[in-house]
């Protein structure tokens, strides 16, 4: 994955312009107490990622822990980056299949519009807008059609600098233009364009350039996947932006805001040379906030800006930094529904007590498999009963050459055969139809789709 890196040098003298946007436009700042936006469900996490490759292939590393269980465990972005325009329809219609299969949400992280970065350490995309436009059309071919959310082009719209006047209007058609093939394609895709982040152009310029990319045609917009910025700071400065827009008559939009490494201090743009960064609040689409559809990890954590490594490469100092000292991740409760509505038995029921349990107590394990040749990832979710649950073991049967190789948000006894999965300290106790998950790599063909489930 390319990632970003020219613009972030732009800091406190842009804040002051950007609250100067934000008082321009009549907003008020205060954090809001809405409900959550319109995205609902859990988000993909990709079992093929860079960090979840190098916890599986580390194990013995000092820092796989850590990295383990509070950033590979997390749901992160897929970032289309290279100009393969004969592979990418299949590239994205094989991870859609697999997020789809998991009932899951994937985020797309689209980086390939002409000239980006400015020639910045990130410097590439497609070779014109042309050829940009024919890459965008297969990508859409392959988004099926479930919700997806798409981050559409970062740095796109607040780095201008390097682009004549006719370079910025064609620019903002191809946005325009790839908003509407996505679509087009899937009508249950979330696009959202660039608006920088709150230390950079004000919410007012911001929202000049989102009209003139476009944004009418997509769901809103993100910010600051190019820094450090709080989560209270980004979101006042996107209800500064959507109110820009309301006044312009586009109404309707909302935020998603990166806080995949802003739980700690900001300051210098680089992430490669910086140890007081955090990750921030874990990926959710659960945000409590009427104008914003979710928190999400889009600039994958460990992965690096450029300066000091190669931009995009899996840093495993970076990631510790990141994750050391954090709170771990929260187990996650699936949606409840409503039962339907029986009719009363006309017979009179049995005296005589069940020999089994009630359906719904002890605990369920589901598993996701993700192969390739020569080996596999495994996302298993654990769900409680009815009732709450104080520690579970899944137990697991693998295939004959079948080897666990690395476990994350768990540990494993025995790596063949009917392998077990405990617990570990911080995801054992479970609320009734509570869930949470856990993962393994391995060599050879994964595991069925079932496990079995017990209590401590």
């Amino acid at each position: 994955m390319a990632t970003l890196s020219s613009l972030r040098r732009r800091s406190a003298a842009i804040g002051a312009a950007a609250v100067a946007g934000a008082v321009a436009v009549g907003v008020c700042l205060s954090v809001g107490t809405a409900s959550a936006g319109t995205v609902s469900g859990s988000l993909y996490r990709d079992p093929s990622s860079a960090v979840v490759k190098w916890v599986a292939a580390n194990p013995g590393d000092s820092r796989a822990a850590v990295i383990r269980d509070k950033i590979a465990s997390q749901p992160q972005a897929r970032w289309f980056a290279n100009f393969n325009p004969s592979t990418v329809q299949a590239e994205v219609s094989a991870h859609i299949g697999a997020a789809n299969a998991a009932q899951q949400i994937p985020v797309l992280a689209v980086y390939e519009i002409t000239n980006r970065d400015c020639g910045g350490a990130s410097a590439g995309g497609a070779p014109d807008l042309n050829q940009y436009q024919t890459w965008v059309s297969n990508f859409a071919r392959g988004l099926g059609n479930q919700t997806v959310l798409i981050i559409l082009e970062t740095d796109s719209l607040a780095l201008l600098t390097c682009l004549s006047s006719s370079e910025i209007n064609a620019r903002n058609q191809a946005i325009s233009t790839a908003t509407r093939t996505i679509k087009s394609a899937n009508p249950n895709a979330k696009v959202y364009l660039d608006a920088g982040h709150s230390t950079w152009n004000s919410a007012g310029e911001t929202a000049n350039r989102l009209r003139a990319a476009g944004v009418q045609y997509a769901d809103g917009f993100f910010s600051n996947v190019s820094n450090y910025n709080s989560t209270a700071n980004e979101a006042n400065f996107g209800r500064a932006v959507i109110s820009a827009l309301n006044g312009m008559g586009l109404t309707g939009k909302r935020q998603v805001i990166d806080t995949s490494r802003n739980g700690g201090a900001s300051g210098d743009w680089c992430g490669d040379d910086n140890t007081d960064r955090r990750i921030g609040q874990y990926p959710t689409t659960n945000t409590g906030d009427a104008n914003i559809d979710a928190y999400l990890w889009v600039k994958p954590p460990g992965e690096a800006d450029g300066c000091r490594y190669t931009a995009g490469s899996f840093q495993p100092d970076l990631a510790f930094s990141l994750a050391n000292g954090a709170p771990n991740p929260p187990t996650t409760t699936p949606p409840t529904t409503t039962p339907p509505t029986t009719t009363p038995p006309t017979t009179e029921p049995p005296t005589t007590p069940p020999t089994t349990p009630p359906a719904g107590d002890g605990c369920s394990a589901s598993v996701a498999v993700n192969q390739w040749a020569g080996g596999f990832t495994a996302d298993v979710t654990v769900t409680a009963g009815q009732s709450a649950i104080n520690g579970w073991t899944v137990t697991v049967a693998l295939p004959s050459g079948a080897s666990v190789t690395g476990t994350w948000n768990a540990q494993a006894s025995g790596t063949s055969g009917n392998v077990q999965f405990r617990n570990v300290s911080y995801n054992g106790r479970l609320a009734g139809r509570q869930s949470t998950n856990f993962g393994f790599q391995g060599t050879g063909t994964g595991p069925g789709a079932t496990a079995t489930c017990v209590t401590a």
